[in-house]
């Protein structure tokens, strides 16, 4: 496996109206190492994660994304090696899912009018659906899928390019536990699939955190608290400092649980 970093983010700060967003924060990714972005609201995630997509520049420091440099760099055309999923992706069109799916390869949220896939591409949509949990929902319309199916819809999408890099914003937004758990599982199912992948997802919720999560960085007020594999960074003291509460973790099957509050404060006291 190629260990060069996917993604190389070094001293970097995001000013935006005068206003520190991110200060002095820096990042390596290699293949196949499965990141979370950790902290509270306004930590500085999603911020983060867009100068991983290629969406903004930094303010100061660098950042490398699949061996680019922004700045020197096409952004446009980087983009369409990464494989970003938002779920506040809009479908206008009432598509079915593996056209959806397909238009992964356009980078449109809208079917391209006389584009016809090859069979390989439409062999691959197919396959990918089935991997999200997908198989039987393959020919459903968009406005009839909940949102954890466009959820997942929307994951196999990002990956019809082929991608080394996925990035993962609050995938789980909105849904209830069941989808939640559906989307956990299929990630971390993906993650296992494909061992040159690597991913970083955003999120303030640790229960959301599939158990193939290999590396964490906690952030707070736009800086790095702590960063490394999540066995050493996912300690009740640092994930209480990072969200200036009492919070207590505890792990089994791979999965982290929190307790937060006055039984907290005891044990982590």
């Amino acid at each position: 496996m190629d260990t060069t970093p996917v993604i190389r983010v070094k001293n970097v700060d995001v000013v935006r109206d005068g206003k520190p967003i991110l200060c002095d924060v820096s990042l390596t990714v290699r293949p196949g190492e499965h990141w979370a972005l950790l902290g509270a609201n306004g930590a500085g995630k999603s911020t983060l994660l867009s100068l991983l997509g290629a969406l903004v520049h930094p303010t100061r420091g660098a950042v490398e994304v699949l061996g680019h440099a922004l700045g020197r760099v096409d952004m446009r055309q980087l983009r369409t090696y990464i494989g970003h999923v938002d779920p506040r992706h809009a479908v206008r069109s009432p598509l079915r899912v593996r056209d959806v799916v397909l238009t992964g390869l356009t980078n449109t949220s809208e079917w391209v009018p006389r584009w016809t896939p090859t069979a390989e591409q439409a062999a691959r949509a197919e396959r990918l659906t089935a991997l999200l949990g997908l198989a039987e929902r393959h020919e459903a319309r968009w406005p009839t899928l909940s949102q954890g199916e466009r959820g997942r819809a929307l994951i196999a999408r990002a990956l019809m390019p082929s991608p080394r890099l996925l990035l993962l914003d609050e995938p789980a937004t909105g849904l209830d536990v069941a989808g939640r758990e559906q989307l956990i599982e299929r990630v971390d199912a993906l993650q296992l699939a494909d061992q040159e992948l690597s991913s970083v997802l955003v999120t303030h919720h640790l229960e959301e955190l599939p158990p193939g999560t290999t590396h964490v960085m906690l952030l707070r007020e736009g800086r790095a608290l702590a960063l490394g594999p999540a066995e050493d960074v996912l300690t009740s003291d640092q994930v209480s400092t990072c969200f200036a509460h009492p919070i207590h973790l505890t792990r089994a099957d791979g999965r982290w649980n929190v307790r937060a509050g006055r039984e907290a404060q005891e044990r982590v006291g």
